[in-house]
């Protein structure tokens, strides 16, 4: 059976805590979780007729693989100053960054929780605090 696709929200008045400047397009970031959703539902469509779907059935090594050559592309753009494509590549990027996350089981919740904890913490603070905790037995290069 079928599964019923995920409609998209009506655009209309943003709510209260988006900034200004999104609410000024009609534009919030709810955009990526009802993208995860339709991803999440596409797990089980036929992969010869869903991108999600076909690359999921690959398998998470071929996710991430696409996942990185996106990332690239996004930072050639970047470096161009190519505005245009930039915003098409990043685009790309959090697509493919949704279709990991459904590939390994991690829900969107869970990263803005984390991006949340971050929130209003230096960035050398965190990063710090971060090395402290992954700091594992010391290692050297091999030459």
């Amino acid at each position: 059976m079928a599964k019923k696709p995920v409609k998209a929200r009506k655009t209309g008045a943003a709510p209260k805590s988006v900034p200004a400047v999104l609410a000024s397009v009609g534009t919030t970031p709810d955009v990526l979780d009802r993208l995860w959703a339709v991803v999440l539902d596409r797990r089980n469509a036929d992969p010869a007729i869903s991108h999600s779907a076909r690359l999921l059935s690959r398998g998470t090594a071929k996710v991430a693989q696409k996942f990185g050559e996106e990332a690239v592309e996004c930072l050639i753009e970047a470096v161009a100053g190519n505005q245009e494509a930039l915003v098409a590549e990043s685009a790309d990027v959090l697509y493919h960054l949704l279709v990991l996350w459904v590939s390994v089981g991690v829900h969107p919740s869970k990263i803005w929780a984390e991006l949340e904890r971050r929130e209003g913490v230096s960035g050398i603070a965190e990063k710090a605090a971060r090395k402290a905790l992954l700091r594992g037995p010391v290692t050297r290069k091999i030459p």
